[in-house]
This record gives C-alpha cells, sequence and structure tokens, in this order.
C-alpha cells in the first residue's frame, strides 16, 4: 500500500462532485464536524460503556469513551504523521500531514454501531438468532415470493458485530436514495473496519467488518485507496487493513483499559493502593519516583489517581506511536501481526497486562455489570422477537401496532427477508438504553403512556 493512495479526501458517494474547497476547514475536519452534531453520536450518552449508567457517581458511557478515544487517536496520528514525513520528507506535501484528524474522527465514530446495553447487546442480538426464539428464521422462506436467507445473509445475524454495524450506519443508503449516509471521506470510513472480512469468514474470528448489504462500498472503498483483498474462499471478502485501523484500536485500547480501572476506583469496586500500584507498573523505577513526588503535591485520592491515569496513557501513546512507526513497513504490506499494544516495551506490555487481568477479574464479572447484561438480554430479546415477528406477518393486527410505532427511515417494509431483518437490527441497535427499557415496559404492559 501506498501513503499518497491511502489518503483520500474524496467522499463516497460524491466522487463526480470532488472539489477541492478554500476554506480554513480540511474535509478530514469536516468528517469530525458531521460525526460530532450528529443524532447517531448523542444517542452514545445514553449507552452502556461498560458500568451501568450513572446514579450519583459519574462513570464513562459510549459518548464520553468516544472523545476520549478521539483525542488519545488524534495525538497518534499528529505523533505518527510527524515522525514518518522525517522518514519520508517528500511526503511533507501530501494529505498524510492530516493524520491526527482523520484518525480523531475515525475514533470517534467507532462505537456507532453498538446497541444499547454494552457489549452484552451485540451478544444478545447474536445468540438471539444462534440459539433463541430467532433460530427459526434460518429455515423460514417467505410465503409470498419463497425468499428465504442465504448462509452468507444468517452469518449476518447470528455473528452480530457492532464494528460492522457502524460502516453501515455511515454508508447505508436509507429508503431507496442513491446515496445516503454520512458521505464521509474514503480514509475516515476504511479507518475504522477494523476486522476488514465478511460475517461467513466469522467462525474462525468472532469479528467481522462489514455485512452483506455493505460488500460492494468495502469494495469500491478498498480498490479507490489500493488496499489489496487477501486469498480467501469463494463468497467471502478479505482484505489487509487500512494502516490507520492499527491506531484506531490503540486509542480504543488504551482507553478503555485504562478508563475502566479510573472508574473501578471511583465505584470502590478497586481500592486506592492496588489502583496505585496497578497503574504504577507501566514505569521504571526512575519514573515511579518521579511520579511518587508529584503525587504527594495532590491531597485527593480521586485526583491522585487521575494524575497516574493521565501519565499511563501519555506513555503508551508515545509507545504505540513508536511501535507503528518502526513497523511501517509490515503494517504498509499488510504482514504485520497483532496488535500496537502487543508489541510495546516489556515494562508498559507487563503492566497492560496485568490491568487486563485484573479487569476480567473484578470489573467485568462484577454484580453491577452482570446485572446489566442480563437486563439487556432479556430487553434486546423481546424486542427482536416481536419484531421479527412482525416484519414476517405485517398483515397482522399487532404487527401492524409494532411497525407503524417505527420511523419511516428503517426500510421495514422491503421486499426482502434480508433487508427487512437488517432494518429490525437498524432499528433497535440505535436504540438507547434508556428507550429500549421503556419500549420494553410499553410493550409488557408495564408503563402506559399518561394522558
Amino acid at each position: 500500500m501506498e501513503w499518497t493512495r491511502l489518503i483520500s479526501n474524496k467522499r463516497l458517494g460524491l466522487e463526480k462532485y470532488h472539489q477541492v474547497r478554500k476554506d480554513d476547514r480540511t474535509e478530514f475536519q469536516r468528517d469530525y464536524d458531521r460525526l460530532i452534531f450528529s443524532a447517531p453520536f448523542r444517542r452514545l450518552q445514553n449507552k452502556t460503556q461498560v458500568f451501568p449508567l450513572p446514579g450519583s457517581i459519574f462513570v464513562h458511557n459510549r459518548l464520553t469513551h468516544s472523545l476520549e478515544v478521539s483525542s488519545v487517536g488524534r495525538s497518534l496520528g499528529n505523533d505518527t504523521s510527524r515522525a514518518l514525513i522525517q522518514k519520508h520528507p517528500e511526503l511533507a506535501g501530501s494529505h498524510l500531514t492530516e493524520a491526527g484528524a482523520i484518525v480523531s474522527a475515525a475514533c470517534l465514530a467507532h462505537d456507532l454501531g453498538n446497541p444499547p446495553f454494552g457489549h452484552s447487546g451485540e451478544r444478545a442480538i447474536g445468540t438471539f438468532f444462534s440459539e433463541g426464539k430467532g433460530e427459526w428464521l434460518a429455515t423460514y422462506r417467505d410465503p409470498k415470493n419463497g425468499d428465504r436467507l442465504s448462509e452468507a445473509e444468517w452469518n449476518d445475524l447470528i455473528h452480530f458485530e457492532g464494528n460492522a454495524n457502524a460502516f453501515r450506519l455511515l454508508t447505508h443508503h436509507f429508503q431507496g436514495r442513491r446515496e445516503g449516509g454520512f458521505v464521509m471521506t474514503y480514509s475516515t470510513l476504511a479507518s475504522i473496519v477494523k476486522y476488514p472480512f465478511s460475517s461467513n469468514l466469522a467462525g474462525a474470528h468472532p469479528k467481522f467488518g462489514f455485512f452483506q448489504s455493505e460488500i460492494p462500498i468495502y469494495q469500491r472503498i478498498a480498490e479507490e485507496l489500493g488496499i489489496p483483498r487477501q486469498p480467501s474462499k469463494e463468497g467471502t471478502y478479505r482484505y489487509v487493513r487500512h494502516p490507520f485501523v492499527y491506531l484506531v484500536e490503540a486509542a480504543d485500547d488504551i482507553c478503555y483499559e485504562i478508563m475502566d480501572i479510573e472508574d473501578a476506583h471511583k465505584l470502590k469496586i478497586l481500592n486506592t493502593d492496588e489502583t496505585q500500584e496497578l497503574l504504577l507498573a507501566f514505569f521504571d523505577e526512575e519514573g515511579r519516583q518521579h511520579i511518587r513526588r508529584n503525587l504527594k503535591l495532590v491531597s485527593d485520592t480521586n485526583e491522585q489517581i487521575v494524575y497516574l491515569r493521565s501519565c499511563v496513557i501519555g506513555c503508551l501513546e508515545k509507545e504505540c506511536a513508536r511501535v507503528f512507526v518502526e513497523h511501517e513497513d509490515e503494517i504498509l504490506s499488510g504482514t504485520f501481526q497483532g496488535t500496537l499494544i502487543s508489541h510495546i516495551a516489556e515494562i508498559p506490555r507487563q503492566a497492560y497486562k496485568a490491568c487486563e487481568k485484573m479487569a476480567y477479574a473484578k470489573i467485568y464479572r462484577s454484580k453491577d455489570v452482570v446485572d446489566i447484561e442480563l437486563a439487556g438480554f432479556q430487553v434486546i430479546s423481546t424486542l427482536l422477537d416481536l419484531m421479527t415477528e412482525a416484519v414476517c406477518n405485517p398483515e397482522k393486527a399487532y404487527s401492524q401496532l409494532l411497525i407503524n410505532r417505527v420511523s419511516q427511515q428503517y426500510e421495514i417494509g422491503a421486499e426482502r427477508l434480508y433487508d427487512r431483518m437488517m432494518a429490525v437490527l437498524d432499528y433497535v441497535s440505535g436504540m438507547t438504553d434508556v428507550y429500549a427499557l421503556d419500549l420494553y415496559r410499553k410493550i409488557n404492559g408495564m408503563s402506559l403512556p399518561i394522558v
């Protein structure tokens, strides 16, 4: 892959009208602005990150997480572009100088496709079809036209993936319009596809990057940017990652792991001593002594953890930028293995692993987190059960009531069964935690509108 081709400010859907605008904002900065002012981005404020939505103690939701990832991503993009231009002076006048804006925008969008109730929402959707009440759809044939789901389309449902759903949200053409979605630049779109292969390869890898409905769109992006397709069995699609995906992934890895530790301390899942021990472990002895001296200037324990967290994020950001530049040739050739985090220096890498181990032991299995997962499974499974029945049997009176409640932007009445099911997933995955719970209660007669 070549940097001069990988970074394009052309917009998907507006290629015929591509022009260089003469004002202060670049096209990649416009990507960021379009996202931050969008309704799907605002809805992230009411979607669970890890812990249940806050009561008296404020912890991270999807919105604050995305903003923080975007901030770290901007630093990663800026640092790597500066180093790469020093290494390749001939790129000084190219779009590589705008790497920070591209990565920042992609980070902002990386969680847009996640359903309510955190990662349990993704599992709830997939297992509804693979082992829940939705199993019948695997063999269902539409009585009107004999239409049924192909094996590849069924894989989209049973392996539902928030990353693929974000790509769909940003590019999908609603209601038959020739162009739709956010009309983002090619490079920003390519930078969010963490797993650039189709769902029928998800057996060996539980993740994938685009649904069957968006394969032609990703092909178009890959051809424009010169992203090579890898050999794969017939009917499947596998591509090399766009290099900036590694930076988006690293920003996400840094933020969710370190910020979850900080949130656990606020919620008293971790005490101050063990939290400080976890975070100080990222530094050598000289670094620890320097940080301890500064900690003595801060009396509030929460602020001490905030200072420590900022030091750790700075350390990890610099390490990931260094790894990216050192492994540039492997990344451009598509042979780089693992994540940037997995290649950082020994001391911070071992400390990161210790944080991961602690998170799985004490955070992700904590009662509050498990409770939100249990509730999420019940709410999402019920909504999917009712909506699936409604779009397959729209002539029924109750089905009509449910369908009438869905916004016209969703193609609930599409001719193909697959398109109707994807519209159901668009609808349910776009809900906030509160909206999904409220609809669940109303459908079950537990809550009635007050006139």
